[in-house]
């Protein structure tokens, strides 16, 4: 049962829940709903006859009784717009669509992550679906870096490519698309990255964030503009009487929402739809590099979001970090069960290897980081460490630890020589535009290259220039850190205790999923809960058992926490009471589902 903090006499101001204005992660707890926000949630719910859980979900995040059931039924029929809003959209799909028509070769050039893999595989499955040879291009991270190069355009031309398709990719790729167009070869751009006023030559550059696309649709992941494009060229050739069988566009949607989540998008509008109908046909398990994967990784019950971002991510990310970066795409491609089965084998023992190298890393950047705060007493606006022997495919991964842990923007940088490029990877936090920072260093001369969105970048920089950058991303994000830490603070959804945690309130809280990045899980805080039992677990994760007054109890995870203010509360304190805030799961464990919580902070009592 949902819990209202009261704001009366000296336990709280208003809004204050559990009057805590400092938790162990020296952050407030805000309830989310305000007496409005009470006041909205009660009418929707008398308004629609739902039940209150899903009405201060709904409640909480604006959606009111006219857009609710709509938010409870996400559909690609109402929520997908013409793909026709998006710039050069009808340009791409016709150059596609003449490509079907003279059965050229066409070359995918696609990003190392997960999104560049399922945009690659989607757009794969389409073209070859319609009778095309494609190639799939993916570059090496370590030698080629991100995005098309001269060299890596010149063997594709060399090798037959009639018609050249960059996902994930290739907006800024200026070098390389003027090789492709000097070789007389149409290029075709798909990319969600941030630009500026100029374009590459292409005779079609389709992505919502360039600056003159109106489209509304810069929330999405490359691979959701790839199923627009699927969608926009499927409509070409009907208009063209095309005569040939046309590819059943929704069964990619395992790889538009594995490609979503996996690049932590807001699972907002289109996003949602995507998530949710994607959802269902990773479920359904068709595709054999997925169901090789989920067995390497031990997967056990229904693909939920989690799954997604914490198990099959990584592990097709594993091959661009550390191994090689097309065996992500070539696992979704595969058609060969046998084939599936020995990459998947491949991926885990690579991603085995990838989080020993990535622990030693954050090890080594924490301490750097703590060292540099320790000495000028206070913690900049942006963290900029720096490894001589980090391998750059983790420096992505020790950004985010270090993000996670300190609350600022992070870049991590590794050089590859005394007096070579060094490649970074930043990752920021919400309220705090790092893609627009990149650019203006870009813009300054601070960088060789540099390109990404608003929560993450990649950079590469002269050794000679690394001070001045740091100077200048410090200056840079100054305000809009400043204002993002006074913005900062924990929003509770509401009070439940461990009796109240059951598998019917999880259920109808699940209702208003899929839950992600720009829709957050509710968090829930567990009033006065003694910790029945703690102890750390795995590479520095807590595990718990806490119980109400009542005698109830709940399990609880706090990962990579051992080594922090909070973890270290957690492990003194067995025994005491403490206020516990975190997010509800379902675990699935011999034949039972018991509902546990990812405890994310806590407070005295």
């Amino acid at each position: 049962m949902w819990g209202r903090p009261e704001s009366s006499g000296n336990l709280e101001a208003p809004g204050i829940c559990l009057g805590v204005e400092s938790s162990l992660k020296g952050r407030a707890w805000r309830m989310r709903l305000d007496a409005r926000g009470e006041a909205a949630a009660t009418a929707l719910a008398q308004r629609t006859g739902l039940s209150e859980s899903i009405c201060r979900v709904l409640a909480g995040r604006g959606i009111s009784d006219d857009g609710a059931e709509a938010f409870l039924g996400p559909s690609l029929k109402t929520d997908m717009p013409d793909p026709s809003c998006l710039m050069d959209m009808d340009l791409a799909a016709g150059r596609l669509a003449d490509a079907i028509e003279r059965r050229e070769k066409v070359a995918i050039f696609g990003d190392y992550d997960v999104d560049g893999a399922t945009s690659s595989a989607l757009l794969s499955d389409t073209l070859c679906g319609l009778g095309l040879t494609t190639e799939i291009y993916i570059p090496d991270r370590l030698i080629e870096g991100y995005g098309p190069n001269p060299e890596a355009i010149d063997r594709l031309i060399d090798t037959g490519a009639e018609l050249i398709v960059t996902v994930d990719c290739g907006a800024t790729s200026f070098e390389a698309l003027e090789r492709a167009h000097a070789r007389g070869v149409d290029v075709v751009v798909i990319d969600h990255h941030q630009m500026g006023l100029d374009r590459p030559k292409a005779v079609a550059l389709v992505n919502p964030n360039r600056q003159d696309c109106l489209s509304g649709l810069g929330h999405l992941a490359a691979v959701g503009i790839v199923f627009m494009t699927a969608v926009a060229l499927l409509r070409e050739l009907r208009r063209r009487r095309y005569t040939g069988a046309l590819p059943d566009l929704l069964s990619g949607l395992d790889l538009v929402a594995l490609g979503t989540i996996c690049d932590v998008v807001p699972l907002t509008g289109l996003n949602r739809a995507f998530v949710t109908k994607g959802l269902v046909a990773l479920r359904h398990g068709g595709r054999p590099g997925l169901q090789a994967l989920a067995a390497a990784a031990r997967l056990k019950g229904p693909v939920e979001t989690s799954h997604c971002g914490f198990l099959l991510g990584p592990r097709i990310n594993a091959g661009g970090r550390i191994g090689d970066a097309g065996l992500g795409a070539r696992l979704l491609t595969t058609r060969d069960a046998a084939e599936a089965e020995s990459i998947a084998v491949t991926l885990e023992r690579l991603n085995a290897e990838r989080q020993a190298i990535e622990a030693e890393a954050v090890a080594e950047a924490c301490a750097q980081a703590d060292a540099a705060i320790t000495r000028t007493g206070e913690t900049p606006s942006i963290l900029v460490v720096v490894g001589e022997t980090w391998h750059p495919g983790v420096v992505g991964l020790v950004a985010s630890r270090l993000k996670e842990r300190f609350q600022r923007p992070a870049l991590a940088i590794t050089f590859d020589g005394p007096s070579g490029n060094g490649t970074g990877s930043a990752r920021s936090i919400a309220g705090v535009d790092l893609g627009v920072a990149v650019r203006a260093a870009l813009a300054a001369g601070l960088l060789e290259k540099g390109g990404g969105h608003k929560m993450a970048a990649g950079v590469t920089v002269r050794r000679e220039k690394l001070e001045e950058l740091q100077s200048f991303l410090i200056a840079e994000l100054e305000r809009p850190v400043e204002t993002a830490l006074i913005d900062d603070c924990m929003k509770i959804d509401g009070l439940i205790t461990a009796d109240g945690a059951s598998r019917e309130f999880f259920a109808e809280i699940e209702k208003c999923g899929p839950y992600g990045a720009g829709h957050p899980s509710p968090v829930f805080v567990l009033p006065a809960h003694r910790i029945a039992y703690v102890d750390t677990v795995g590479n520095g994760h807590i595990r718990l058992e806490l119980r109400s007054s009542g005698g109830g109890r709940i399990k609880a995870m706090a990962f990579r926490e051992a080594e922090t203010p909070l973890g270290r509360a957690l492990l003194s304190s067995r025994g005491e009471a403490m206020h516990i805030a975190g997010t509800l799961s379902l675990n699935r464990w011999g034949g039972q589902e018991k509902v546990e919580m990812k405890l994310l902070d806590a407070a005295p009592v």
